[in-house]
């Protein structure tokens, strides 16, 4: 007789065989909890302007969560909005020249929002081949159809909406690239969609936000493009404001379309108070110093200066993100894994998580970075080079 099979423990028998294929392939993800001082000198994280850590910054979180409490109770249309979401908002908006912001829990979440709700069946979006996987998803949900084009083409682009005359149309696309940290033609991309007449350029400013523009406000003030009336941004609250959370700037009109129709922001918690609190210091703090702007970026120049004189592979770097080029998967990680040994931590990009199959370190350029510190990293980035 055979032995029964209890089919509750067969239900995901299937992980087994992903988790084997996942193994094979080198491709397995793992938590590693980090303490709560660093152990290692950070080029890892998004923490551009090294705010995260700021006395000031944390006060301003815990003071929010003492006077607000630990969460938001609930979704912003019902008692997840306080008045330092609006605060938050308000001066969010106001620093990078757009008429309104609505905060979210993410920016993941954030993303999701401005693709869903401003498009709809029988649409377009137009899609850099290099857009971060937010965007992507976006995308997916959006019931719009998608155009992929490749990275940084505003000719592209321009053919695309041509070839859909007076259709309702997005572009879309990061303003500065996570991988490579280079820089999308953001003057040309609007030109592409004035010339179309019926689209809207959505820009995602979560790796210029804080770093590129006038004091860090953001790539499209760079660009001369925040606040014009066919132009949405997108960005984190996590990356150069060290806290958590997402925003989307606009018109005032989108974004209280956004509060009717984006399901990211009805149906989900609003950004826990702690967050917002957080988040708004920091807001305030670069208005005060614009000057961690400009030296984020002269850190990163200087890691690509001396990482390309000592003969490494690395793209020149538009913002805080420097990449340089590692050999092949399995070096990247063993190099990675090398330099936090010797106490340096950097970020690893590899395949598939990079479409275009190269392998490499991705480094931060962070705002609070001495030049011995850098003098550091690049010694040891140097000292644990895998051979080409």
């Amino acid at each position: 007789m055979s032995q029964a099979v209890d089919p509750r423990r067969t239900a995901f028998d299937w992980t087994d065989a992903e988790a084997t294929r996942r193994a094979a392939a080198g491709l397995v993800r793992t938590l590693r909890p980090r303490a709560a001082e660093p152990d290692v000198l950070d080029l890892a994280s998004n923490d551009y302007l090294g705010l995260t850590h700021r006395p000031e910054i944390k006060e301003a979180a815990a003071e929010a969560a003492r006077r607000w409490g630990a969460g938001s109770t609930g979704s912003r249309l019902v008692t997840g909005s306080t008045r330092l979401h609006a605060r938050l908002e308000r001066e969010l908006a106001e620093f990078c020249g757009f008429e309104a912001a609505l905060v979210f829990s993410s920016g993941y979440t954030a993303n999701l929002a401005a693709l869903t709700a401003l498009s709809a069946h029988g649409s377009l979006i137009v899609s850099d081949a290099a857009n971060h996987a937010s965007i992507v998803d976006g995308c997916r949900l959006s019931r719009a159809e998608t155009a992929i084009v490749p990275h940084s083409d505003p000719e592209a682009v321009r053919k695309t909406l041509d070839a859909h005359p007076g259709r309702r149309s997005l572009v879309v696309s990061d303003s500065v690239f996570s991988v490579d940290g280079d820089k999308a033609p953001l003057p040309a991309l609007a030109e592409a969609c004035r010339a179309h007449g019926a689209a809207a350029l959505v820009v995602d400013d979560a790796h210029g936000f804080g770093v590129l523009g006038e004091g860090g406000r953001g790539a499209l003030h760079a660009a001369g493009l925040a606040g014009d009336p066919d132009v949405v941004a997108t960005l984190t609250l996590s990356k150069s404001l060290g806290s958590q959370g997402g925003a989307v700037l606009g018109p005032a009109r989108v974004i209280e379309h956004l509060v009717n129709a984006a399901r990211t922001f009805i149906f989900d918690t609003g950004l826990a108070p702690a967050a917002a609190g957080g988040a708004l210091a920091s807001l305030r703090l670069i208005g005060a110093e614009p000057g961690l702007a400009e030296r984020a970026r002269t850190v990163a120049t200087t890691l690509h200066r001396l990482l390309t004189e000592a003969g490494l592979t690395a793209a020149r770097p538009d913002a805080a993100v420097v990449s340089v080029r590692a050999p092949s998967p399995e070096a990247a990680l063993r190099w990675a894994a090398d330099c936090r040994e010797q106490g340096l931590g950097v970020g690893c990009f590899r395949p598939p998580s990079v479409p275009d199959g190269i392998s490499r370190l991705r480094l931060t350029a962070r705002a609070d970075l001495t030049d011995a510190q850098i003098d550091e990293a690049v010694a040891t980035i140097l000292r644990t080079a895998p051979e080409a």
